[in-house]
């Protein structure tokens, strides 16, 4: 009977501290949501830091105090930011100013060809719920073309606001990469000494596995966006900038990202030649650079993948995206990828002894 009458009471205890995590993950949750530009701000931060800390660990190597290394490092990337403001930034201010003052005609286009469509529908079964179809089409290109101007003055602002986020990261970076091992070693403080050297292991086996994601991924996006922007303005594309940046950022995206970067210049394309021929030569060209992406690039710079199950990295990237929006889709495959690690020891028995 005593042995009954404690089985009986651990699946109360287990649904305690099940419940207990549960509200725990809500009351983060909303916390995040609550400071969620404090901590895009920090999450930016120790992006930036983590790719930032292999240079800095180089320069160490040659015998450097690491005040001395993030010191050259920052006057580095001082002259960098200096280049980019200088060079980049008008080109980009240009042409993003070009795609503002030209989107209310593509709205109209859009509303022209529907309105043509229409026109040329035989009255057969089905007409009737067609043309509903691009009745509602041609309505909302209205509202859209509408509120350009709000949507675009908006993220102006947002932009502006961010300014903050932009001046505050360095600072944070800087303390980040500089007390690193101050760090490190108060976190170690915490974990219990029986357990400190499995959980050091696991964390360096993450480190390792994110580090690299990381560093790849922007290499990656560098590269896509190089190409895609160069093929798009040999090829007399509108807006090539902005579609090789979007391409860029599309590739965070993993299996369906090749689709999305295709979406603006197939837009643009179309709008500007309605020419079948030019949007063939974008496939072509965006099916070279994801083959080369794919089969040279990312070879040659993930050196280790992570294996991740295709249906969890969806449903992860999902699931996060929801939650974090960017920052959520940025992070995880890391995150799913150190879920898998610790996982693994513990099925291993890590944590028994």
């Amino acid at each position: 009977m005593p042995h009954t009458h404690h089985g009986a009471h651990l699946p109360r205890n287990d649904y305690g501290r099940l419940i207990a995590a549960i509200l725990l993950l809500c009351l983060l949750a909303a916390a995040g949501y609550a400071l969620q530009h404090t901590i895009s701000c920090f999450l930016l931060s120790w992006i930036i830091a983590y790719l930032l800390d292999p240079l800095v660990v180089k320069i160490e190597e040659q015998r450097i105090s690491r005040t001395y290394a993030l010191t050259l490092l920052y006057v580095v990337l001082g002259v960098l930011t200096i280049f980019f403001l200088t060079f980049m930034v008008p080109k980009l201010t240009m042409s993003w100013d070009a795609f503002l003052r030209e989107l209310p005609q593509y709205l109209q286009k859009i509303k022209q060809i529907a309105l043509e469509w229409k026109s040329r529908i035989p009255d057969r079964y089905g007409s009737e719920e067609i043309q509903w179809l691009l009745d509602k089409i041609s309505a909302n290109v209205d509202t859209a073309a509408e509120k350009t101007g709000a949507w675009a003055y908006g993220f102006a602002g947002r932009i502006f606001f961010n300014i903050f986020t932009i001046v505050l990261s360095p600072i944070l970076v800087f303390f980040m990469l500089y007390y690193k091992q101050t760090l490190i070693d108060m976190l170690a403080s915490w974990i219990p000494e029986k357990r400190r050297t499995i959980v050091l292991g696991i964390g360096q086996e993450v480190n390792s596995s994110i580090g690299g994601y990381l560093r790849g991924q922007v290499i990656v996006s560098i590269i896509v966006s190089l190409l895609v922007s160069l093929a798009l303005f040999f090829l007399s594309i509108p807006h090539p900038f902005f579609c090789g940046i979007f391409a860029g950022a599309a590739s965070i995206l993993p299996f369906i990202g090749v689709v999305i970067a295709l979406f603006p210049a197939l837009f643009f394309a179309w709008f500007q030649y309605q020419s079948l021929a030019v949007l063939l030569k974008i496939l072509i060209a965006f099916g070279v650079i994801y083959f080369l992406e794919g089969y040279i690039v990312k070879p040659l710079v993930f050196k280790k993948s992570m294996n991740l199950n295709p249906l969890v990295t969806i449903i992860m990237v999902m699931a996060l995206g929801e939650l974090l929006g960017f920052w959520g889709i940025l992070l995880a495959l890391p995150i799913a990828a150190a879920i898998k690690i610790t996982w693994g020891h513990i099925i291993a028995g890590a944590f028994r002894h």
